[in-house]
């Protein structure tokens, strides 16, 4: 839709690089101090061109407010510099000496936090903190405390241990007394049987 602003992804591509943008910086620094700041007013339009905002565009019209007059001032002063009084010279170096420092400093200052607000406005977030994050131990509720210590608690089978069969019980000593017993009996039932049948 038409009337809203550009999104920082698309401030992200339209971004110069770098070396452009030093590149630029160094020519309308440059051209400030050849100029002795009279064209100081150059780096204050680009400023307010880039960051769009109200203070820049009120700024750019106080710095060429104060060429002109920095203008005017050199074309009234004497051609020879021995009829300039000291005053007028003095006066001229200061009003040269603060409109460069004041141009350069603001100008490089808030064009490269312009740029560096949007290198990290489009930059993504460093770390995703998880949805449901695991509970730390001393959050965690009494019975799912209890629960997990009995797990730890219970000995894990090894797969690698040779299962032994159970060992056969062996007969009772009680049974085989009584089986013997019963072949004794059997036996002297057999030998009397055979001396009755001799007998007769």
């Amino acid at each position: 839709m038409h009337g809203y602003g550009p999104t920082p992804q698309q401030q992200m591509t339209s971004r110069p690089s770098p070396a452009t943008l030093t590149t630029v910086r160094v020519i309308l620094v440059t051209v400030t101090v050849l100029s002795c700041g009279l064209l100081g007013w150059v780096a204050m339009l680009r400023l307010a061109i880039v960051t769009r905002r109200p203070r820049d565009w009120v700024l750019l019209v106080v710095v060429m407010v104060l060429n002109a007059a920095l203008f005017a001032f050199i074309l009234g002063t004497p051609d020879d510099p021995d009829d300039m009084s000291d005053a007028s010279v003095l006066l001229m170096l200061l009003w040269i000496v603060a409109l460069l420092a004041g141009v350069i400093t603001y100008y490089l200052y808030v064009e490269i936090r312009h740029y560096s607000s949007l290198r990290s406005l489009g930059s993504p977030p460093p770390y995703a903190a998880p949805a449901h994050p695991a509970p730390l131990p001393y959050q965690q509720h009494p019975a799912q405390q209890q629960q997990q210590h009995q797990q730890h608690q219970q000995p894990q089978p090894n797969p690698y241990t040779v299962q032994t069969p159970p060992p056969t019980p062996t007969p009772a000593p009680q049974r085989l007394d009584q089986v013997r017993a019963e072949l004794d009996e059997l036996s002297d039932y057999l030998r009397k049987e055979n001396r009755d049948g001799e007998g007769r």
